[in-house]
């Protein structure tokens, strides 16, 4: 006669039963990325620049990775989530500026005249910025980005904000560090605005996020000292911007680049033309259905020359809607 197995066999069984499924998610690194091209080329590269007598290896100090932060880490339409920002700021300091209701373009945005608004053009967009964005201390700045971000929700999906970043990359940073990189940030947007988030929601911390950067001023105060931002534009991170930046505050040359436009373009050269082996790639927006589809024609994120450059010297090119299993951290586990 067979015997019914005892209760701490049953138990054990029915624990390996649950538990191993989650071992091997927690295991298998980029869980959010499909098996294809990118996701092997990623970490084809991470494997060979990481172990130790290879031809390839790097040492962990030269270990540099940069990333793009608009349309790279997380989503930027309809509008770069900072300009967003700075049009809500203009309607809370309104009160403060009452002269802002007969000028534009002030006016436009207290209307909500997007005809008037896009007619102002990037000089109009520049003096929002500039007087949403400056004339405060550092600290004031930071206290009423975290304000907006904590409260303000996204049009589209009514998540906040800092939730609309790329899950799948979410995963890449995690998987770099545990392989010895060091992860930064070099983007367009403003700095101090990026770095009220970015190692809350990236684990990115302040001194590794690099940016477009306004003029600063000590200010000795009474005992009290701060940094006062001025409305004058001092490093205009973008384009050739960003190696610019790389080599001043980094000095080292990175081995890993991430972009998903033209204004990538450069700090993807940059990268691409250092010795060794090197990775350059490419987040292509293609999914209109979970998120957006666009780049040679976009007034946000354009995609073109780089695209054309990344077909050609055989960057990884990462095709959203086909190799990310997931979007955002919040959409359902597939």
């Amino acid at each position: 006669m067979k015997r019914a197995p005892s209760l701490g066999n049953w138990l054990y069984g029915l624990s390996l039963a649950l538990l191993l499924p989650l071992l091997a998610q927690a295991a298998e690194p980029l869980a959010s990325w499909n098996e294809g091209p990118s996701k092997a080329s990623i970490t084809t590269f991470v494997k060979a620049v990481t172990k130790d007598g290879s031809k390839d290896f790097i040492p962990v100090a030269e270990r540099i990775a940069v990333f793009d932060n608009d349309g790279t880490l997380w989503s930027e339409q309809p509008m770069y989530f900072q300009v967003l920002f700075a049009l809500e700021e203009v309607k809370r300091m309104t009160p403060q500026h009452p002269e802002w209701k007969e000028q534009q373009p002030f006016k436009a945005v207290l209307e909500n005249d997007h005809k008037a608004l896009e007619e102002a053009g990037m000089d109009g967009l520049l003096k929002i910025i500039a007087a949403t964005n400056t004339g405060m201390t550092t600290e004031a700045f930071t206290a009423n980005a975290e304000a907006w971000l904590a409260k303000a929700r996204h049009p589209k999906t009514d998540k906040p904000y800092t939730e609309m970043v790329f899950q799948p990359m979410l995963e890449l940073l995690d998987y770099l560090r545990a392989n010895g990189f060091k992860t930064y940030i070099v983007s367009g947007g403003e700095v101090v605005f990026m770095r009220a988030f970015a190692e809350e929601v990236y684990g990115i911390p302040p001194e590794q996020v690099i940016g477009t950067t306004f003029v600063s001023q000590f200010q000795p105060g009474d005992g009290n000292p701060s940094i006062l931002r001025e409305p004058k534009l001092a490093h205009n991170d973008d384009g050739p911007g960003k190696p610019e930046s790389i080599e001043s505050i980094i000095g080292r040359r990175p081995v890993l680049a991430f972009g998903n436009s033209d204004g990538d373009l450069q700090m993807l050269q940059w990268t691409a033309a250092g010795k060794g082996k090197r990775f350059m790639g490419l987040v292509h927006h293609t999914d209109a259905k979970r998120e957006w589809a666009y780049d040679r024609d976009s007034k946000i994120g354009r995609l073109d020359k780089a695209l054309d450059e990344a077909k050609a010297k055989n960057w990884t090119v990462v095709d959203m809607a086909n190799e990310w299993k997931r979007i955002y951290p919040f959409d359902a586990q597939p």
